[in-house]
């Protein structure tokens, strides 16, 4: 499996002929989308869902599927694709590859500001399940190989985000969620994380493939 990081959030796997995108928002590249075929949103935020590249991805690939919450699934009815609810708790396939749902809900930002829904995505790899929490910490019942861990946002700090690796456990930990950061901030992150989340951990700049 070949796996890019984009921008921000997004990702981009790449196994046995399926192309899956999971989280194409408004900060990451286009490219990320192309031949693309099946996208996972974990919710509604901009950065994370930009109606306008799945417009354009959908034009260009007719065949193409969207998996999200039922809640963003009504925001995506003018999307010429086929766009599928997903709950946590369910397992389904998406670009050929098995896809499990986990969570429920985005991390809370401030108590004035309501929550909305996150659902964060559990995809099987030849080397073990790869993992994308979306806008939250929850902690999957799974044992995970990969992790995409959130490191720059309105609703986190530092601790957290090391707490939270720890908590998954997984053989490695990448960046997500990292383009708030100026590159002094960058660098901050990244070795607190390296010394203190128990894993092996790194930052990949964007459209870097492992």
């Amino acid at each position: 499996m070949r796996i890019t990081k984009y921008t921000h959030a997004c990702l981009r796997l790449e196994h046995d002929g399926g192309v899956l995108v999971i989280d194409p928002g408004v900060f990451s590249e286009a490219e990320a989308l192309e031949g693309a075929d099946a996208v996972l949103i974990t919710h509604e935020h901009p950065d994370h869902v930009d109606l306008d590249k799945l417009r354009a991805a959908a034009a260009h690939q007719p065949t193409l599927t969207i998996h999200t919450h039922p809640d963003v699934e009504a925001q995506l009815t003018d999307l010429d694709a086929d766009v599928f609810a997903v709950n946590p708790g369910d397992t389904f396939v998406a670009a050929g590859m098995t896809v499990r749902a986990h969570g429920g809900q985005h991390a809370v930002i401030h108590p004035d500001i309501p929550r909305i829904v996150n659902i964060a995505f559990a995809i099987d790899g030849p080397g073990g399940p790869i993992y994308h929490p979306g806008d939250s910490f929850h902690v999957p019942d799974e044992a995970i190989a990969t992790l995409f861990a959130p490191v720059s946002a309105p609703w986190l700090k530092l601790s957290e985000a090391v707490d939270f690796v720890r908590a998954v456990r997984p053989e490695r930990a990448f960046a997500l969620h990292d383009s708030l950061w100026v590159e002094a901030g960058q660098q901050i992150v990244t070795g607190h994380m390296t010394r203190l989340s128990g894993t092996r951990y790194a930052r990949l700049e964007p459209g870097t493939a492992i």
